[in-house]
């Protein structure tokens, strides 16, 4: 009777153990942070602007991103321009592209990695200003969200 007591109180030991080491993984959850710039913040036109995602996930570099896509348009205009960008270095994911329009223009940059997903969005100008987007584009974000399940699978 005194070995399977022992043994339950072995096994009792052992699943309490494994509980609370998977509690500490749980308890300290990385996220998949996206800083996006672009230099200059004001350009004039035909001067080639700098757009750059740094992505991290905790302290980590991310070098190899499911997809990195820049997404670019002038305020108001229902056109907006996707392109793709790859790694450069250090978790760095650049496009170099200048304009032909004068305007208030925003960026946003959608990055898929470690089963995340981060878009954070900015406005930058070339030339003199245009009238700017109202900032509640959350309809339009929400809907470009779904299109990326759609597109994505999930």
């Amino acid at each position: 009777m005194k070995k399977i007591w022992m043994t339950l109180i072995i096994i009792f030991a052992g699943i309490v153990t494994v509980a609370c080491s998977q509690q500490d993984v749980e308890e300290n959850p990385q996220f998949l942070d996206v800083q996006l710039t672009a230099t200059p913040e004001k350009a004039d036109v035909n001067e080639e602007i700098t757009f750059e995602a740094k992505v991290t996930y905790g302290s980590e570099e991310v070098k190899d991103a499911d997809e990195v896509k820049f997404e670019i348009w002038r305020s108001h205009d229902e056109n907006h321009e996707k392109i793709m960008a790859v790694h450069s270095e250090n978790g760095i994911y650049r496009l170099k592209k200048s304009f032909t329009e004068e305007g208030t223009y925003y960026i946003i940059s959608h990055v898929t990695a470690r089963s995340m997903h981060n878009m954070p969005k900015i406005e930058f100008i070339v030339g003199n200003p245009s009238e700017p987007e109202e900032d509640n584009n959350s309809a339009d974000m929400e809907m470009d969200s779904k299109e990326e399940e759609e597109h994505n699978g999930h």
